[in-house]
Parts: C-alpha cells; sequence; structure tokens
C-alpha cells in the first residue's frame, strides 16, 4: 500500500494533468473581433502648444485650443487640433504631455485652417506604469534574490494566464466559471512551484489551494444567483452587452471572484504548510493534534489580518460604491441592496469565507503529511522555507 506521502504527490499530478488537459481543450486561440467595438483605437500624440482664442465667429467667450504633434497611426508626424468647450469640463493638459487621441470632425469656422481636428481619450501613462513595476521588481529581487526572481516569473505567467486564456476563453463563449477554475488551477502551479518548489510545503499547499478554491467557486456560484446579481453594474458590462448580448455576464462576475480570491488562498495554503513543517522539524514529538493546535494558533492570527487585507483591497477599489454609504442619499438597507454594492459584498464575504476554510484544512493536510516525512525531509522543507 502506498505511503501517504505518495498519495499526495499523486493527487497533485492527476491534478496537474487534468488541469493541462483542460487548458487544451478550452484554449480560445485569441478574443473575437467583435468586441473592438468596445473599445475606440487610439493615436499617440503629444501636446506643443496651447493657446485661448474665440470658439466661433458668433461666440464672445474663449475655448482652448491645442495643437498637438502625431506619433502614430496613418498621420504620424503631422500636427492637429484639439478644441474644448469654454465650461472647463476637458481634463487639463499641459506643453509636452504624452496622450492619446481619436479623429474628430472639423470645427465650423476653422476649416480655412486645413488642419485636422482630434478629441483627447486618454492620457499615455506607459512611462509611469513601466517605472513602478521596475521599483517593484528591483525591490522583491533585492530583498528575496533567486526566490524573489521566480516570484516575478510567476507574476508574468499568471498574467499570460489570465490575458490568453481566461479572458478570450469568456469571450469566446466558453463557460466562465469552468474557464476561471481551470485557469485558477494553472495560476496556482506556475506561482506555487516556481517561488516554492515541488517538495512537502508546495504538496500541502496545492491540494489545500485545490480544495478551498472549488469551495469559492460553488459559493461564489450559488450567492450570485441566490442574490440575483446580474453583472450589469458597470458601465464596462453594458459595452460588452452591446457588442454581444450572448456574452454570460453574471458568469463573468463569477469567475472575476474566483481569480480574486485565489491570490490570498496561495498566500494562506503555503504560509500554513511552512508553519506545519517547520514546527514538525523542530519537534518531532509532536503528535498530529498537539501540531495542528499549534499551527492554528498562527493561522488565526493570520486569518484575522488576511481577512482585513481582503476588505480593505475590495474597499479601496470601491471608495466611489462607498459614497453612497456616507452621502446618506439612501438608507443603509437600500444601498447594501443596489447591484453595485451587493456585488462587492458577495465577493468580499465569499472570498473571506474561502480564507477561512483554507487555514484549518491546508494545516490539517500539512500535518498528516508532516507525521510520515523522514526527518532530513521535514529539516530540509524547513530550511527551504525560509531561505533567501
Amino acid at each position: 500500500m502506498p505511503s501517504l506521502p505518495t498519495v499526495f504527490r499523486v493527487l497533485v499530478v492527476a491534478i496537474g494533468i487534468a488541469t493541462l488537459a483542460a487548458l487544451a481543450l478550452m484554449w480560445p486561440g485569441g478574443a473575437p473581433r467583435r468586441f473592438q467595438s468596445v473599445v475606440t483605437p487610439s493615436d499617440r500624440a503629444t501636446v506643443i502648444g496651447i493657446i485661448d482664442r474665440p470658439c466661433g465667429a458668433t461666440v464672445s467667450e474663449d475655448c482652448k485650443r491645442v495643437r498637438i504633434h502625431l506619433d502614430s497611426g496613418d498621420d504620424r508626424g503631422t500636427t492637429g487640433i484639439i478644441q474644448w468647450d469654454a465650461n472647463g469640463t476637458d481634463p487639463p493638459v499641459h506643453l509636452g504631455d504624452k496622450i492619446r487621441v481619436v479623429s474628430a470632425p472639423p470645427v465650423p469656422g476653422y476649416d480655412q485652417e486645413n488642419v485636422a481636428f482630434y478629441t483627447l481619450v486618454d492620457y499615455q501613462r506607459g512611462g509611469a506604469l513601466l517605472a513602478l513595476f521596475l521599483a517593484f521588481g528591483v525591490l522583491v529581487i533585492v530583498l528575496s534574490r533567486w526566490r524573489g526572481f521566480l516570484s516575478l516569473v510567476g507574476l508574468g505567467a499568471s498574467l499570460a494566464v489570465i490575458l490568453l486564456f481566461i479572458v478570450p476563453g469568456v469571450l469566446n463563449g466558453k463557460p466562465p466559471v469552468t474557464v476561471a477554475i481551470v485557469g485558477s488551477l494553472a495560476v496556482m502551479f506556475v506561482t506555487v512551484l516556481l517561488a516554492h518548489g515541488a517538495g512537502p510545503k508546495s504538496i500541502a499547499a496545492l491540494l489545500g489551494t485545490t480544495a478551498t478554491l472549488l469551495l469559492t467557486a460553488a459559493l461564489a456560484a450559488f450567492f450570485t444567483h441566490l442574490s440575483r446579481l446580474t453583472g450589469l453594474a458597470g458601465d464596462e458590462a453594458f459595452a460588452l452587452r452591446l457588442a454581444d448580448p450572448s456574452v454570460s455576464l453574471q458568469g463573468l462576475l463569477i469567475a472575476g471572484m474566483i481569480v480574486a480570491a485565489l491570490g490570498v488562498l496561495d498566500d494562506v495554503t503555503v504560509s500554513q504548510s511552512s508553519i506545519v513543517l517547520g514546527l514538525r522539524a523542530v519537534n518531532p514529538d509532536l503528535g498530529y493534534r498537539e501540531l495542528v493546535r499549534r499551527a492554528m494558533h498562527v493561522g488565526r492570527d493570520h486569518v484575522s489580518a488576511t481577512v482585513n487585507t481582503l476588505v480593505l483591497a475590495y474597499a479601496g477599489s470601491s471608495l466611489p460604491v462607498l459614497l453612497i454609504f456616507a452621502s446618506g442619499a439612501l438608507p443603509l438597507g437600500q444601498a447594501v441592496n443596489l447591484e453595485l454594492v451587493s456585488e462587492q459584498v458577495v465577493a468580499t464575504l465569499v472570498g473571506s469565507i474561502g480564507l477561512v476554510v483554507a487555514v484549518p484544512a491546508t494545516t490539517a493536510l500539512a500535518a498528516l503529511l508532516a507525521l510520515r516525512l523522514p526527518r532530513d525531509q521535514l529539516e530540509a522543507a524547513a530550511a527551504h522555507g525560509h531561505a533567501h
């Protein structure tokens, strides 16, 4: 009869093979072109001049006119004009700003200037985002060295799975919940194995994450249907519905909850596995019950801190929603009943339940594994978990 560590390894391998098979069967092959109407293509431009002049021959007020140099597109190398109304509602620009523009109809009264007119659609943020990412990457590598580098590789792979599999899969009509589960399992394997190797700690964490991720998916689906959430609360949802009425916005909402919960589950399961293996390595005389009890002391602290982090993360990304509560425009009961608010409540609570369950589940699995590992493997796993 195979030993328990062997059984756990076989289970992890089976889950990995099933995930790979599902990825191959459901691979979308690219997002459909019908969704290109959701976002308007734009060209890069640079602000080279700003002047105030009359809005037109019959209007006495001044309008801000911005002269731009086109840096991309069919009109690259030419100049154009952006004209804004006198009410000052348009976002501010300054000389040298990098912006994105789309072609606009000529402004009456200025056709004789023989220049092209454009509309500002956004700012170019690539440089700032790249600088922020580089600062983040350098700090991670300096503090965590090789493990930090592997974590960044895992982060890139995770984003690739989301952008190349989950999002195109949903847009191509695949079942959103199934796509989210398969994609999340793939991300789980990549991030855990790259950052922590394939040792006992990772085996327990992978099993714990898989079990709680499936529970989280079931809870997300159940309470989304129970609370009659439609996924139509945001402007992006309406744009997707107009582009393709067949897209399951409710399924997208559930898929988002599953993917969002994964990051917290990975952190908790790896930490609990490391704690259990470390305790067993330090004191090999600990039995199963005592090992679980001591690990849960740390786990409870981790849960309370991580739940708070999870709630604050959702709250921070939903500050406009919280204005509904602060304004007093609606009673609390009615405000919570709004779908825009209910979506965040369901997502937060579903993720928190998955997190709370993940701690005892992973602790139990890791303790079963730790009791059956030889001393040298325990010490190696504990040392690996604290290596820099």
